[in-house]
């Protein structure tokens, strides 16, 4: 499958991402400016787990990005600490960390070898300079050092104590359908350390399912409360629809087409990749993939230095289906942090019959999905292209946040994380 006109194709791709600097700065995780890329949030023990870390722990959580550039830009971070419907908490700067609530990122390199000209920066929180306190959602900032009004990017973590053990307990045997469409879930929460007054108002629950953010779910007062314990089952909220595994792709040479891709062609000033053309799935059997949830992971083979060596190549993506209305069609996967933009909606073709996107992406291994999303909705369904399917392995991730009258930001007590069909 070939584009016919690359550089249109390019040109689209730069004026797209210019949109996402229009998007309204909500404190999810977020790239407000187009010269930045590859925004990366992990724990330092498992780069593919869930951006949250125990309090006072040795882990840390790990930021790094790439600006597309040729010098280095002066840059600092900072922290907001966030409630659990991540709103800016009544804490002051001092109340959850020590000193100056600010950093430069001095640990940065310059690419080699590639044709994307790139600088590569990273930082790891909590450190000397910002020490996190108090547990809770947390919001980094980076802004330039003479500007701090214009926040570049911005990401989520979260920070938990061990006040609650929490397990996520997942069947296909659902309120809803028996071994078909979807998944439901059953939480457990047992106090380690402490009675608690009122379970029914003082915890919140929050789930989501693969680190989406359109379809989480946030609950209180649980359908059963012990003495130290409480249990959300039977809870229609905690069914969610099954998915399907994600379509992977891997580009880590330009020498030779990896995994679903059908070719590699320079096209100054970059390689384009074509991907083989997409085909919907809702109406086509499971077939079980070992994938990474939606998670993306950057490499290149035969290089020294993934971060500064791996290269930028422009990939174009295509679905063949008919023309669909009422809605859009969205990528999905960590690479596009979840959001529903201009920078990731595909777009119909007549003259192909495809939708067709096109993305510059550091060169690696990439998960990814198709989402619709209905006119004037803001939950996508994975049915229409994906389907769903009760085998599907998914990750679930349950945080616990606890807040007792008179207690000025919530606390998250506790995490669990759990994957369906295991």
């Amino acid at each position: 499958m070939m584009f016919s006109v690359r550089t249109t194709s390019i040109i689209a791709l730069l004026l797209t991402a210019l949109t996402t600097m229009a998007a309204d700065a909500r404190f999810d995780t977020r790239i407000f400016n187009p010269n930045f890329r590859t925004l990366q949030v992990r724990t330092s023990s498992n780069e593919f787990a869930p951006p949250v870390i125990g309090l006072n722990s040795s882990e840390k959580i790990v930021v790094s990005f790439d600006e597309m550039s040729t010098d280095m830009r002066y840059m600092r971070y900072r922290l907001i600490h966030c409630n659990a419907d991540w709103t800016q908490s009544e804490l002051l700067d001092s109340e959850f960390t020590d000193g100056f609530n600010y950093a430069a990122i001095d640990d940065y390199g310059f690419s080699a070898g590639t044709f994307a000209n790139y600088v590569h920066y990273r930082f790891a929180l909590p450190n000397d300079d910002i020490p996190i306190l108090v547990s809770g959602n947390y919001i980094v900032q980076v802004y330039p050092e003479d500007d701090e009004e214009d926040v570049l990017l911005q990401a989520r973590f979260c920070v938990a104590e061990d006040l609650f053990s929490v397990r996520n307990y997942i069947t296909s045997r659902t309120d809803i359908d028996y071994n078909r469409e979807h998944q439901q879930l059953t939480v457990d929460i047992s106090s380690k350390s402490q009675k608690l007054r009122n379970w029914q108002y003082d915890i919140r629950l929050v789930v989501s399912q693969n680190s989406r953010l359109d379809n989480q779910v946030v609950l209180s007062r649980p359908n059963l409360i012990g003495t130290s314990s409480a249990t959300f089952e039977h809870n229609k909220a905690l069914v969610f629809p099954a998915g399907n595994e994600f379509r992977r792709f891997e580009c880590v040479a330009t020498h030779y087409a990896g995994m679903h891709v059908e070719s590699i062609i320079h096209y100054d000033p970059f390689y384009n990749v074509d991907l083989f053309v997409d085909q919907p799935r809702s109406d086509k059997p499971y077939i079980f993939d070992q994938t990474q949830f939606g998670h993306f992971k950057v490499r290149q083979s035969g290089v020294t230095d993934i971060d500064t060596n791996s290269d930028y190549v422009i990939v174009h993506f295509a679905l063949e289906t008919p023309q669909m209305y009422g809605g859009d069609i969205y990528l999905d996967g960590d690479f596009t942090q979840h959001q529903f933009t201009d920078a990731n909606r595909m777009r119909y073709n007549p003259a192909s019959g495809l939708y067709e996107l096109s993305m510059m992406l550091k060169m690696g291994s990439y998960n990814y999905q198709y989402l619709w999303l209905p006119d004037g909705s803001t939950t996508a369904l994975t049915g229409p292209i994906e389907g769903n399917h009760y085998q599907t392995v998914n990750e679930y991730l349950s945080l616990v946040y606890y807040r007792p009258v008179g207690q000025r930001y919530d606390r998250l007590g506790g995490f669990g994380i759990e994957f369906s069909g295991k």
